[in-house]
This record gives structure tokens, C-alpha cells and sequence, in this order.
């Protein structure tokens, strides 16, 4: 059932398998590149290693104090000594407390402040990066290396630097008291020492994998609920809900397993851990003790001894623990240098300019472009608009044409020929001079979290509450604005599930038309819009498309018969161009498309 069940796991997630690898146990140049985010944050680093070195010796200090009061206090009859020695211990029980209070406090403070920073990085490095990668790399393990990895960096920063130094430093300080107190106890105490290392040798090598394991299972629980929420309205549709519940089941009893299998490992090192130390205290009483009835040792030494070895192992547990904490943030820290280090494969030249305002003059000067060495989608095409004219694009699915507005908008770099407006290479300018002066509406129009007029105020924030009306106006879009509940005000929820397609297409357009820009792209904008919002947003759209270079996408008719060029396409080539009436006289593919797709509208060929 176990490998069934695996297998089924392997199915459901492929892509997700080698992200969480476990990469090196020890990475010297990723610990170098954590250390520059560290280092803005150096002098509260350095306060708090110096708190932790202080706190640390106050531990060590504790056991040696309680060994003095007990012989020069107790043992001595000296109810002076043995006062002044509590005092002691209390005042150094006292520092250990506010030292490692400000310690946890200021690298709780590093780590946050990290953590914002490698995020912001990240934040920023994505948006430079293009439209090959984000449709290429899933969202479920964005947002896994967003959230979870630099979560693993703010828990290691906060926790871990600072809690292995003491670890170290504690362990190195009660072995030298150990040795100072008595060497013979402290070889007896260290007789037990090869069990303890082979106990941890066999964790080391099971945790990694096991952690590795419930990490990995937790990875795939989370992009599985991702993508089951998102996708409620498709699975309820198709009433997907039974086989999805058998799938998560699956994910949650893999992730169960693993667990188990991990706490298994912890219940026998760390109670293991805890027996090889009751195992040095027996033997350091056993010896003790026969030394201090010979009067070869004092009950304060034995006792502080007893108390030294029972400290000792306290340290290695911690450090095992860390152990598997080091190793998910060196490979949370791969991933997300990785990331870093991704060459966007479309940058600004080093002497790109910033694009003038331009008039619209757009020409596609012997054009070819393939997204993969050896599948052309676009074949030497060449294409001169004026300024203000609107040219429709028609032709059947995969014939180029939505590659011809990428190739404008620069979201892609020809392979062969040129893109120019106004003269200029857009490979020449830099990419925001050019997005500035485009407008692009899209088939699946994305709303962002917020309200209607911040939506329309997208891709011009300064526009006054006149400017944003009068644009939802002109596109008709502000009747509908006023009839939802809070008007312009109105939350849309995430991605606009409060709208309908068509309400969602006219914010879209409102949003187009209030950037004001010289050059408007509608990429099949009002194939999700039905017939009547069409004819409500018709003059809206010529309203958008006036005195503006507009390229136009879309299978309805009423939307290209005025166009001043049709550009007809056909695996990656032009193969008419013309007025309507031009290409309908022309009896080719053009009038093959009109009478076979569009006729049924009530519109003959003429």
C-alpha cells in the first residue's frame, strides 16, 4: 500500500521532486553570500555574540560557584561564605538572563531584518526577470522559495548562528572546568565519549534524510492545497472531489509516514543521548565518591563535578539539533542564490535610451522569431502602420499573431529582422520608456487585491478621481461601477471573483484608455465580453483606439471590419493585407475566414 501510494505521490508531483534537495552539508561561498546580507546588521551581531560569550560563561561559571559555597559554606560551617556565594550564583544567574534576553532580542531583530531584505531581492529580481521564465517555473515553488526557504534563513539567522557558538563555546568551557576541577574524573566522564560518537554518527546520516523526507512531503501538501483552492470552481464543476480527497489522503499519510519515521529517530538518539550522560554521572559518582571518602577529593569539587558532566551532553543535543537546521537553510540558501543568480534573457543595452514620446509610426522591418531553435513561428514578416491607424490581426490559432504584440512590446527579442517605432529598435530603448508608452488589454484580464478605482488607476497613479470617471465613461464602465455595491470604492477580491468577465474586461479597458498611451494592444480584449456589454463598450473602444496606433486581436467582426489594415496570417507569415473590402474582393483566405466563421453574424461578403 506504502509504495502504491508513493508511486501515486510521484504522479501528482513530478516537478517538485528535486526541490528540496539537500545540496552540501557545509557550502563556504553560500555561507559568504549569507554574510553579506548579514553584514548591514554587523554591530548588532557583534552585541550579541559578545552577550552570548557572556551568558555562556555565567553558564559554566554556575556549577563551580555551587562546588565553592558547598566547601567553603556547608562543608566549612561558615554561614558568611556560604551567603556571599549565593549572592554569587544569584548575580550570575541574574546576567545570564539579561544577556541572553538582548542576545535573543537583537538577533531576532538581524534575522527579521535579513529575512526583509532577501525577500525585497527577490521581490525585485522576479520582476526583472522575463516572460520565458515565469512561463517556464510554476507558482507553487515561487512562493515555496519566497515563504518557506527564507523562512528556514530567519529561523537559522535568529536560533542557529548564535545558538551554535554556544553550543561550541559552552561545550569547550565545561570541558576545560571538568579538566581543572579533576582530570582523572574528567577521563572517566570521557570514557563513554566513543558510544556518543557512534550514536551520533548513526543520526547524522538517518536525520538527513528523514528531515529531508517531511520537508519535501510538507512541500507537496502545500502546492497540492494551492492548487486545489485555486482550481475549487473547476474540480467542483467536473466533481473532482471524491478523487481529490483520495490524492490528498495519499500526501497527508506520506507526510505521516515520514514523520513518524523521523520522531522514531529522535526517541532513540536523544533519550539515547540522555542515557550515555546518566551513564558518565553514574560513573563519575561511583569514582568520585571513593575519592572523596579517601579525602582525595571535596564534596563541592564532586558536586560541581556531577553537575559539569550533566551539562556536558546538553550542548551535543543542541548541536545535533542545529545540525539538521544548518543543513535546510544551506539548501534553502542554494535555491535561493540560485534564483538570484538568473540572467533575465532580455535586458536594456548598456547605451539604451529612453524612448521619446512617440507618434505611432510602427514597423516590423523582415521580422523572424522562434521561441526554440528549429520551430519558426514568425517567417520574414514585414508590416508598416502609421501613426493612429488600426490594424487587426485575424488568422487561425498558432498563426503568430499574438507573437507579433509580444515581439512589439518587447517582452520577447526577434531572432531575425527588426521591431521599430518612430524609427527607434525597441532593442535600443529601455524597456520601461517603451512599456510606458503601450497599452496592452489581454484576454484574461488579471484585477489586482484592492478596489475598482485602484485597479483603474493601475498604470497611472497621479490621475485625479475626474480623470479615472471620465476614462470608466468613455468605455462605458461607469454605469456598471455605479450599480456595485460601494461604487468605485467596491472591493474586486483576488483576481476580480466578485465581477463578471465582462465587468472585469471594462475595468480592464477603463485601466487602458486612463494610462493614455500612444500606441493600444487588444489581444482578443472582448472575446470574453458578450454581445450586449459588446455593444455597449463599442464606442468606448473607439473612444480608446482614437487618435492612437492600435493593433487588434479578435475573432469578432465588428472589431476588424474598420480596421485600416487587416493583416491575414498563416504559419507564421502575412498572406493578405488590406481594407475589408479589399480582402473580401480578393475571394482569399481572408473571405474563407469571413464566410466560414463570421457570416453567421447576419453579415454577408459583399
Amino acid at each position: 500500500m506504502q509504495q502504491a501510494r508513493e508511486a501515486r505521490i510521484r504522479v501528482l508531483m513530478p516537478d517538485q521532486q528535486d526541490d528540496d534537495l539537500l545540496g552540501k552539508v557545509y557550502d563556504a561561498g553560500l555561507v559568504r553570500r549569507l554574510g553579506a546580507f548579514l553584514a548591514p546588521y554587523k554591530r548588532n551581531t557583534i552585541i550579541a555574540v559578545v552577550f552570548m560569550i557572556i551568558s555562556s560563561a555565567m553558564a559554566v561559571a554556575g556549577p563551580w560557584i555551587i562546588g565553592q559555597a558547598i566547601d567553603q559554606g556547608i562543608t566549612a560551617n561558615d554561614p558568611a561564605a556560604l551567603r556571599r556565594w549565593t549572592l554569587i550564583f544569584l548575580a550570575a544567574a541574574l546576567v545570564e538572563w539579561l544577556t541572553n534576553r538582548y542576545r535573543i532580542s537583537l538577533m531576532a531583530y538581524v534575522g527579521t531584518q535579513v529575512v526583509a531584505d532577501v525577500r525585497s531581492a527577490l521581490f525585485r529580481h522576479l520582476h526583472q526577470l522575463t516572460l520565458t521564465f515565469h512561463n517556464n517555473f510554476s507558482v507553487g515553488r515561487m512562493m515555496s522559495r519566497l515563504i518557506g526557504d527564507v523562512g528556514v534563513l530567519q529561523e537559522f539567522i535568529t536560533w542557529t548562528i548564535t545558538g551554535l557558538a554556544r553550543s561550541v563555546f559552552l561545550l569547550t568551557g565545561i570541558a576545560l572546568a571538568m579538566f581543572a576541577l579533576s582530570w582523572q574524573l574528567t577521563l572517566i566522564a570521557l570514557a563513554v565519549m566513543p558510544l556518543m560518537i557512534l550514536l551520533t554518527n548513526f543520526w547524522r546520516r538517518r536525520a538527513r534524510e528523514a528531515y529531508r523526507a517531511t520537508r519535501l512531503r510538507l512541500s507537496l501538501i502545500n502546492g497540492y492545497l494551492n492548487e486545489s483552492i485555486s482550481g475549487i470552481r473547476v474540480t467542483q464543476s467536473f466533481a473532482r472531489e471524491t478523487v481529490n480527497e483520495r490524492h490528498f489522503d495519499d500526501l497527508n499519510h506520506s507526510f505521516f509516514d515520514a514523520n513518524i519515521l523521523a520522531a522514531r529517530l529522535s526517541a532513540l538518539f536523544f533519550p539515547g543521548v540522555d542515557f550515555i550522560g546518566s551513564l558518565a554521572t553514574a560513573l563519575v559518582v561511583g569514582v568520585g565518591g571513593w575519592l572523596a571518602l579517601g579525602d582525595a577529593l571535596t564534596a563541592g569539587v564532586l558536586v560541581a563535578f556531577v553537575l559539569y558532566v550533566e551539562r556536558f551532553f546538553d550542548p551535543i543535543r543542541d548541536l545535533a539539533q542545529r545540525y539538521n537546521t544548518f543543513q535546510a537553510t544551506m539548501a534553502a540558501s542554494e535555491r535561493l542564490f540560485a534564483l538570484l543568480d538568473l540572467e533575465p534573457d532580455l535586458q536594456d543595452g548598456p547605451d539604451a535610451i529612453a524612448l521619446p514620446p512617440v507618434t505611432g509610426q510602427v514597423t516590423f522591418d523582415r521580422v523572424s522569431f522562434q521561441y526554440k531553435d528549429g520551430e519558426p513561428v514568425l517567417r520574414e514578416v514585414s508590416l508598416h502602420v502609421q501613426p493612429g491607424q488600426r490594424v487587426a490581426l485575424v488568422g487561425e490559432t498558432g498563426a503568430g499573431k499574438s507573437t507579433v504584440i509580444r515581439l512589439l512590446a518587447r517582452f520577447f527579442d526577434v531572432t531575425a529582422g527588426a521591431v521599430r517605432i518612430d524609427g527607434h529598435d525597441v532593442r535600443t530603448v529601455s524597456q520601461a520608456s517603451l512599456r510606458s508608452q503601450l497599452g496592452i488589454v489581454l484576454q484574461d484580464t488579471f484585477l489586482f487585491a484592492g478596489t475598482v478605482a485602484d485597479n483603474i488607476r493601475y498604470g497611472r497613479l497621479e490621475a485625479s478621481d475626474e480623470e479615472l470617471i471620465a476614462a470608466a465613461t468613455a468605455v462605458g464602465a461607469h454605469a456598471m461601477i455605479q450599480r456595485l455595491p460601494e461604487g468605485y470604492a467596491t472591493q474586486v477580491g483576488e483576481n476580480g471573483v466578485n465581477l463578471s468577465v465582462g465587468q472585469r474586461q471594462l475595468i480592464s479597458f477603463a485601466r487602458a484608455l486612463l494610462a493614455d498611451p500612444r500606441i493600444l494592444i487588444l489581444d482578443e480584449a472582448t472575446s470574453s465580453v458578450d454581445t450586449t456589454t459588446e455593444k455597449l463598450i463599442e464606442q468606448g473602444l473607439d473612444a480608446l483606439m482614437a487618435g492612437r496606433t492600435s493593433f487588434v486581436i479578435a475573432h469578432r467582426l465588428s472589431t476588424i471590419v474598420d480596421a485600416d489594415q487587416i493583416v491575414v496570417m498563416d504559419h507564421g507569415q502575412i498572406v493578405e493585407q488590406g481594407t475589408h473590402a479589399e480582402l473580401l474582393a480578393q475571394r482569399g483566405r481572408y473571405y474563407k475566414l469571413y464566410t466560414m466563421q463570421w457570416a453567421q453574424a447576419g453579415l454577408a461578403p459583399t
